[in-house]
């Protein structure tokens, strides 16, 4: 059930991976809960190489959702990285 990035695609892998926001710091929970259902939905954070559909290509830093059972959801490219 986990969603693909539309946006984006990854040309790396994900790295340092982090959480911001679990439980009741997870703005949209309820939204997720009714949309995808699972329980202890954490907002997560990480970088990665990717390629955006307006011709980025990069690092750049990744936020989406993600509950056990349903995986990730909601991926967005939160800030193209400078190197």
């Amino acid at each position: 059930m986990a969603e693909i990035p539309s946006d984006f695609r990854f040309l790396g892998r994900l790295r340092d991976v982090e959480i911001i926001a679990r439980g009741r710091g997870v703005r949209l929970r309820e939204i997720l809960k009714e949309q995808f259902g699972g329980r202890r939905w954490r907002k997560m954070k990480g970088v990665a190489r990717v390629e955006a559909n307006d011709g980025y290509i990069g690092d750049a830093e990744i936020h989406w959702y993600e509950a056990h059972g349903v995986g990730a959801v909601f991926w967005k490219i939160k800030r193209p990285l400078e190197r």
